[in-house]
């Protein structure tokens, strides 16, 4: 059988034929390969030069191979932190003809580390435990996306710092299975899998005298799982308000985007009698929200006021009589957000006089508006309207931001 390599683009091929496939991974020369750090696994893996790339090659069996490539295709497309996959190497054989066992590649991710690796600089706690947070954020977000993982551990994970917090990355897909949902038992046994994996791996660590002193390596373990609890209630949980009270639904919003996570959308349930309001967040993990807002609307702002304005969006929304996610037949989010452009953004930011604005734009204004909106009604207990949020912004707020802002001239 002849050397095949399947990539995901063109140019990878060409890259990788310059690698000495004809010898086991094991024996391939030092001139080839990159010293990186990397965790144990019960496959031979080196990371390599292919060009300016730096990737990681694994070998193992053609089929699991095969699998494990499409799998991380697979949470590419849907947007999880995972390595990406490059390529699969069938057909390989030594120099005496016998056959070579398949390998798969993918890119190394720049400034990333093994977890394993991380622990074992005898770090301190409060660090571990931010990891141990970012660890759980990544299995809350495979779980939502009904990725079982099925291996979760300090070896087949990846840090990198993200813009001043801790992300991170799935390395190993290979015994992962991706469900259109999963069921509470399927994550429970994800979750206890990972506190195994990852207590065993800090007693490994422990031995051999590379953990901190006061790190128990079972209580670190139970942490993943105390952690991991608390976000998948705060994310997936129904809640019920009274009727009115729609400022609830803006706490929750804020406790979602503090926890990282932005409301993709929503589904807000009037009951039969209009007493109460049933509220279910969708979540997605943070991002691109400019590139969002301006598809929707045509409005191109700075990245936090395009979250606010989206939240709002979504919040007007789902008070539509035509909006119905999923069905043909409703209004589509551009129509609708369309409209909220024309008849709430900008009548909104329009009643601000125009010689009060100062510097700000109109989506600072209107950012600023749902602050004051959302403080009013937190002391009201009850939504106050916007209308009434913005009268009482240009009396009370507006004046005395002007008067910080405006220089003083000397006498």
């Amino acid at each position: 059988m002849a050397l095949q390599i399947s990539a995901t683009t063109p140019e990878h091929p060409a890259l990788l034929l310059e690698l000495p496939w004809h010898l086991p991974l094991e024996e391939w020369p030092e001139e080839v390969l990159v010293p990186l750090p990397r965790g144990i696994s019960r496959h031979v893996v080196r990371y390599a030069q292919a060009g300016d790339e730096v990737i990681a090659v694994k070998e193992l069996a053609e089929r699991p191979a095969l699998r494990e490539y499409e799998l991380l295709r697979d949470l590419d497309r849907i947007g999880i932190p995972a390595v990406d996959p490059l390529a699969v190497v069938t057909g390989r054989l030594d120099d005496a003809g016998d056959p070579l066992e398949s390998v798969l590649v993918t890119r190394h991710l720049g400034g990333s580390m093994p977890y394993r690796s991380m622990f074992e600089t005898t770090m301190r706690p409060a660090t571990m435990h931010r990891l141990m947070d970012a660890l759980a954020v990544l299995l809350v977000r495979l779980h939502l996306a009904g990725f079982a993982w099925g291996d979760c551990s300090l070896s087949n994970t990846l840090f990198r710092r993200d813009a001043g917090a801790y992300a991170a990355y799935l390395v190993d897909a290979e015994t992962g299975d991706l469900h259109p949902q999963l069921s509470p038992g399927q994550r429970e046994y994800d979750l206890d899998l990972a506190r195994v994996n990852i207590s065993g791996e800090l007693l490994d660590l422990e031995a051999s005298g590379a953990l901190h002193p006061s790190v128990d390596p079972i209580e670190f373990g139970m942490e993943i799982c105390a952690r991991y609890g608390a976000l998948w209630e705060e994310l997936t949980r129904t809640s019920v308000y009274p009727a009115g009270k729609y400022h609830y639904i803006e706490r929750r919003i804020r406790r979602l985007n503090d926890l990282g996570f932005d409301v993709a959308e929503m589904q807000i349930e009037h009951s039969s009698n209009g007493d109460t309001v049933t509220f279910v967040p969708k979540v997605v993990d943070a991002g691109h929200h400019q590139r969002q807002l301006l598809r929707l609307t045509g409005l191109d702002t700075e990245e936090n006021q395009a979250r606010r304005l989206l939240n709002d969006l979504e919040s007007w929304m789902a008070t539509q009589e035509d909006y119905a996610p999923g069905d043909p037949l409703a209004a589509r989010p551009e129509v609708l957000a369309h409209r909220w452009v024309r008849d709430v953004f900008r009548p909104t930011v329009r009643s601000v006089p125009f010689a009060l604005r100062g510097s700000m734009d109109a989506a600072e204004i209107y950012h600023e508006l749902l602050e004051h909106r959302w403080y009013l009604s937190e002391r009201a207990q009850h939504d106050i309207g916007l209308d009434t949020a913005v009268d009482d912004y240009i009396v009370n707020i507006l004046p005395k931001a002007r008067e910080t802002l405006e220089p003083t001239v000397p006498e």
